[in-house]
């Protein structure tokens, strides 16, 4: 397995994001992508150590930014399911492949497992702006 200074090498975006909050990545290749998110205690939402599925999303919203891997890119659009719950000190594994090209548009498959099997399925629509979200102008169509 690669070493995490050989994955963020080729990091090209979200370069600043949590490893405890939205996971390691383990690879990035074209088009693909996978992080590693162990659930922690402030994850929980209750007594019995059900983790909120923000963070489950959170996982597979990095996965599918770093499948893309393109400096400006952000979600559009997401289509998911959760399939399973996730408790705390489960290790979270996000598979993220590019599955359409359009322009500027990418479809991304994701697909987060734990010891347990499938917790999450979803699809995002990504998007690669020329420059980054925060500083185009009011009116700048997409």
């Amino acid at each position: 397995m690669k070493s995490e200074s050989d994955v963020s090498c080729k990091q090209k975006t979200h370069p600043l994001a949590s490893k405890r909050l939205v996971g390691v990545p383990v690879r990035i290749e074209e088009g693909r992508a996978e992080v590693v998110l162990r659930a922690i205690d402030e994850m929980a939402v209750d007594e019995y150590g059900l983790v909120h599925g923000g963070f489950t999303f959170g996982v597979a919203d990095y996965a599918a930014m770093l499948a893309v891997n393109e400096p400006n890119v952000v979600i559009w659009k997401a289509e998911c399911t959760f399939t399973k719950p996730v408790r705390v000190g489960d290790e979270m594994r996000a598979v993220a492949e590019v599955e359409e090209r359009e322009g500027k548009r990418r479809v991304v498959s994701v697909t987060v497992r734990t010891a347990k099997g499938v917790v999450f399925e979803g699809r995002f629509t990504c998007y690669v702006p020329d420059n980054h979200v925060l500083l185009r102008r009011k009116g700048d169509e997409r």
